[in-house]
């Protein structure tokens, strides 16, 4: 029998039971079996004093990118859910654009069996729309739904076909899983690199307009209108985009949506002086879209964060602008960044929380993870909000050390992450008092 854990003395935030106190939390078996304000330790529990740190529940990414199989010199999904567990996570949903992709049961059966023998944290997979994610030929989405995808998606491509897309949708009603989409027009991307302005114009790069975004937004919306569908947005980056989700969740559109930290918290600007690690699809984009994307949070019209975490070797990102890849390494820097915006009063903590935790439970259906109630599984994230740190890249578990946060101080910091009641992660500064029965 594994010996219970008592968490003592936090301040304990679960936005799934509008609970904001001081208090303790017990986990048995891998369980929350107590959460009350005081607990007093008994012989056979080890303890885990968390006095001016923060206890929530797990942290729960709906959109990530684990690379295996097919681009392991990027990421593993042993390296990744370790990064994952660094940053609070302990559940990640991984996108399908691996090689080959998760198109079919074996590969949806290959990734789960590979997460459960290595990972640290939970891995839930998301089935491509179509074959090979090439946009020509749906999936057996039953096939996959059996198999065990939360979702479907073609991330990092659209669905750029508007039929598919529209029987992608009414078949997922039956199976009551969302189709996330990358919303991106390709005509009119193509060949972009920064967002379309002020920053392409300085650097003499072709721009991806705010348009490339919002004209996939607003014809997915139609379909899912029409269908009665589930579509949920992924990186949500413009103010447009926001607008668009905002009226149709007005009109009763079936609809979720996410952002990323870096969408939240940077601008075009990063990107001066060819900085290949801001280079990012969706690219990032003005002042006046990260204050729309945060009142879209604040108001709930964008239901998520999601880090779109996108490892990639060091020679993906150190060359030419136009050649190096898209993506940054998100997991171990999202509550760093994040807890800026409540600083800055943009954001409250409960907001932020909900966002990470509850919400996207909801979206996938899995609201037993979001929350501390009793029974429910033991995933577990503790954080002192003010505790400074440098992101040391040598010091990630990701492989990809792509992040334009290199060298900066941030504050609030990931202590202990426990998922099903063992510890996957305990900062240097975090130790478990282990208690002896003496009877």
């Amino acid at each position: 029998m594994t010996k219970s854990l008592l968490i003592r003395g936090g301040r304990i935030i679960d936005p799934s039971q509008g609970i904001d106190k001081i208090g303790s939390l017990l986990i048995t078996e891998g369980k929350i079996s107590r959460l009350e304000e005081t607990i007093t330790p008994q012989p056979d529990q080890d303890v885990l004093h968390v006095e001016g740190l923060i206890v929530c529940p797990g942290f729960i990414d709906l959109h990530c990118h684990l690379r295996q199989p097919g681009f392991e010199e990027k990421e593993t999904i042993a390296t990744g859910t370790q990064a994952a567990a660094r940053g609070g996570f302990t559940t990640v949903c991984c996108m399908p654009n691996t090689n080959p992709p998760l198109d079919n049961e074996s590969m949806i059966n290959y990734v789960k069996a590979v997460a459960a023998q290595e990972g640290v944290v939970r891995v839930l997979p998301i089935g491509s729309v179509t074959r090979g994610s090439g946009g020509d030929e749906m999936v057996d989405m039953g096939e996959l739904e059996i198999a065990g995808v939360i979702a479907y998606s073609d991330d990092g491509e659209p669905v750029r076909n508007p039929l598919i897309m529209r029987q992608a949708l009414d078949y997922s009603c039956a199976f009551g899983l969302p189709v996330i989409d990358h919303c991106e027009n390709k005509t009119l991307s193509e060949g972009g690199q920064v967002n379309e302005g002020i920053v392409s114009l300085e650097l003499g790069l072709r721009g991806i307009p705010a348009a490339a975004e919002e004209t996939i937004v607003q014809r997915d919306l139609a379909l899912a209108r029409q269908t009665g569908g589930h579509v949920h947005v992924a990186h949500v980056s413009t103010e447009g985009s926001a607008e668009l989700i905002r009226r149709a969740k007005e009109q009763g559109i079936k609809v979720t949506a996410e952002v990323t930290p870096h969408h939240l918290t940077l601008t075009e600007e990063v990107a001066l002086g060819f900085n290949t690690y801001a280079k990012v699809n969706p690219p990032l984009r003005t002042k006046q879209d990260t204050v729309a994307l945060l009142k879209g949070l604040n108001d709930g019209v964008i239901d998520i964060v999601a880090t779109d975490h996108a490892p990639h070797t060091t020679a993906d990102k150190d060359c030419e602008f136009t050649q190096a890849a898209f993506g940054i390494s998100g997991f171990e820097t999202a509550l760093g960044s994040l807890a800026g915006l409540i600083f800055n009063s943009d954001l409250s903590l409960n907001t932020l929380i909900a966002a990470l935790t509850i919400g996207p439970a909801r979206i996938i259906g899995y609201e037993k993870l979001g929350t501390l109630e009793v029974g429910a599984p033991a995933d577990i994230t503790i954080f002192d909000l003010h505790k400074e740190w440098v992101v040391d890249t040598n010091q990630f578990a990701s492989k990809g050390k792509n992040t334009p946060l290199a060298g900066t101080t941030l504050k609030g910091k990931v202590m202990a992450t426990i998922f099903s009641g063992r510890p996957v992660y305990m900062d240097d500064d975090m130790k478990i008092e282990t208690r002896e029965n003496d009877g």
